[in-house]
């Protein structure tokens, strides 16, 4: 927000506030990132305990990334993948569906779309 298509306001909330929108400002790096999602995204993700997980997986918040202006880096991708496989696993069976749909660097969409994949893929213990 307020990039392309102009939505994302933190007020926009959907007909039955199902939607959670946390613009962040420029240059949002990891850390500020991972607060952001642990304290106000994942609360209602498992409280609303989806049967499946839809992803719409973007990359164009990537440090390096034209577009977004924001500092993600690729461990940042594989985080959110690994909690995202923890909701899934606690709610819907493990089901978690990823769409591939943003990222304009190539070489830091392939490194960081790689390391979601790992962040989704099963670990040996």
């Amino acid at each position: 927000m307020p990039l392309y298509p102009g939505t994302g306001a933190k007020s926009e909330t959907g007909t039955r506030n199902s939607i959670v929108n946390r613009p962040c400002p420029p240059g949002t790096d990891g850390p500020m990132w991972r607060r952001l999602v642990e304290a106000e995204i994942l609360p209602r993700l498992e409280a609303f305990a989806p049967k499946l997980v839809l992803v719409s997986a973007g990359f164009d918040a990537h440090a390096t990334d034209p577009l977004a202006n924001m500092a993600l880096l690729e461990e940042d991708f594989g985080w959110i993948a690994e909690r995202l496989v923890g909701v899934a696993e606690r709610h819907a069976e493990g089901r978690v569906v990823a769409v591939l749909e943003g990222g304009y660097n190539p070489p830091a969409l392939a490194s960081s779309v790689r390391a979601f994949l790992a962040g989704l893929s099963p670990r040996a213990d």
